[in-house]
C-alpha cells in the first residue's frame, strides 16, 4: 500500500460517492432500457414496469455474452499490424500494446456477414438487450472483485495513483493497479475499446435489421444514428493507439467504475438512440438529415495523438476544444431523434456531465505538471469548454 503522503485526494465524493455511483449507474443504465421501449419513453418518468427475475436472467443471454467476450480477446491475441510503447510508468519501464482493434472489428464484420448470410436471426437480439445488460453488470461486479484482490498483492509500484486510499469500497470503486495483465494480455486496454465499442455497433446494426423486418426497410434516422456511431467507432479503433495517452490508461486504476463503463453502460447505453428509433420511428426529410450530417462533419484536423479537433485557431479560444467537438457530435447523434422526446438527448446530457468533470480533473493535473505555465495559459485562454460561456 502507499504511504499517507503519495495517496492522491479522495474524487467522486470519496467512499460514499462511490457506493452511490455503483448503484446509481446501473440502475440509470436499466431505467434507460426499459422506456427506450415504453410507449410515453419520458426519460425524467418513472418505467412502465420493473423487471422480474426472468426478464434479467437468461443463460443463454450469459452464453452469448461470454461467446462474445471470449472472441474479442481471441482477436486481441492475433498479430498485431503493429506494436506500440505506453507512457513511461514509476519503475521507468513501458509496456507494449497490440495495435489491431480494428483489425477486430473487421474480422467481426466478417464473422456477423456470414452468420447473417447463413440465416442468423441478428434482429432477435433486440429482445435480449435487458438480460445481456443484466449479464454484463454481473460480470463487471465479478471482474472488479477480482482486479481488487489481484492488486491486494501487487507491489507499490503497478498501483494507480488515486485508487489505493486504503478504504475498501472507495478502491474498488476507482480500481488499485493501474495495468493489470495476465502474462501480456492488458485487461484494462482490451476493456477499454474492444467488447464495449464493437458490441455497441453490433447492437445498433441488430436494432437497423430489426426495424427493417418490421417496417420494410430502415428509416433515414436509423441509418443516420448507425452510419455515424460506426464512424466514431471505427476512428477510434485505427488510432487505437491514441488512448495509450488517455487518462483512463494512463492516470485511472482498473476497477468498477472502468469495468462497468467499458463492458456494461458503452453498449446499452450508448446504442440509446437507435433503442428509441426501433420503438418510436422519427419522420427525418432529406434536407434536415443534409444539415445534421453537416453537424456531424465539422471540419477536423488530427493531433499527434491522433485524437480530432476543431479546425485552428480553437485552441487560443478554449482550453478543450477537442471536448466541444465531442459534445457537437453527440447533438448530430441525436437529431435524427427528432425533437418530441428528451430521451434521445441522455448521452448529450450525460456527456456534458463527463467532460466537465473530466475537465475538472484534466486541469488539476495540468496545474501539478505544468505550475506557473498552465496558470499563464489559463489567464490568456479563460474559456474551458465553450467559447465565452464556459
Amino acid at each position: 500500500m502507499a504511504p499517507q503522503g503519495s495517496r492522491a485526494p479522495l474524487e467522486f465524493g470519496g467512499p460514499l460517492g462511490a457506493a452511490a455511483l455503483m448503484l446509481l449507474l446501473p440502475a440509470t443504465m436499466f431505467h434507460l432500457l426499459l422506456v427506450a421501449r415504453s410507449g410515453p419513453a419520458r426519460l425524467l418518468g418513472l418505467p412502465p414496469y420493473l423487471p422480474g427475475p426472468e426478464a434479467l436472467w437468461s443463460p443463454w443471454a450469459l452464453l452469448l455474452w461470454l461467446t462474445w467476450l471470449g472472441l474479442q480477446a481471441a482477436f486481441y491475441l492475433l498479430p498485431a499490424r503493429k506494436m506500440a510503447e505506453g507512457q513511461e510508468l514509476k519503475d521507468k519501464t513501458r509496456l507494449r500494446y497490440p495495435i489491431n482493434g480494428f483489425q477486430a472489428l473487421v474480422l467481426t464484420a466478417l464473422l456477423v456477414g456470414l452468420g447473417v448470410s447463413a440465416g442468423l436471426p441478428l434482429g432477435m437480439l433486440t429482445e435480449m438487450l435487458l438480460p445481456l445488460a443484466f449479464v454484463a453488470t454481473l460480470t463487471a461486479f465479478i471482474f472488479s472483485l477480482l482486479l481488487y484482490l489481484k492488486a491486494l498483492i501487487a507491489p507499490a509500484s503497478a498501483l494507480a495513483p488515486g485508487g489505493n486510499s486504503g478504504n475498501p469500497i472507495y478502491d474498488f470503486f476507482l480500481g488499485r493497479e493501474l495495468n493489470p495483465r495476465i502474462c501480456s494480455f492488458d485487461c484494462k486496454y482490451f476493456c477499454e475499446l474492444r467488447p464495449g465499442l464493437i458490441g455497441w455497433v453490433l447492437i445498433n446494426l441488430a436494432l437497423l435489421v430489426q426495424e427493417a423486418e418490421l417496417r420494410g426497410s430502415p428509416s433515414l434516422a436509423m441509418w443516420l444514428v448507425n452510419g455515424f456511431q460506426l464512424l466514431y467507432v471505427g476512428d477510434a479503433l485505427w488510432y487505437e493507439e491514441a488512448v495509450l495517452t488517455t487518462m483512463d490508461i494512463t492516470h485511472d486504476g482498473f476497477g468498477f467504475m472502468l469495468a462497468f463503463g467499458d463492458l456494461a453502460w458503452v453498449p446499452f447505453t450508448y446504442s440509446l438512440q437507435a433503442q428509441f428509433l426501433l420503438y418510436h420511428p422519427q419522420p427525418l426529410e432529406l434536407s434536415m438529415a443534409s444539415v445534421i450530417c453537416l453537424i456531424n462533419g465539422l471540419e477536423t484536423i488530427s493531433t499527434a495523438t491522433g485524437r480530432q479537433l476543431l479546425v485552428s485557431g480553437w485552441w487560443g479560444m478554449v482550453r478543450h476544444p477537442n471536448y466541444l467537438g465531442d459534445l457537437i457530435m453527440a447533438l448530430a447523434w441525436s437529431l435524427p431523434c427528432g425533437v418530441s422526446h428528451l430521451l434521445p438527448y441522455f448521452y448529450l446530457l450525460y456527456f456534458t456531465a463527463l467532460l466537465v468533470h473530466r475537465e475538472a480533473r484534466d486541469e488539476q493535473q495540468c496545474l501539478q505538471k505544468y505550475g506557473l505555465a498552465w496558470r499563464e495559459y489559463c489567464r490568456r485562454v479563460p474559456y474551458r469548454i465553450v467559447p465565452y460561456i464556459y
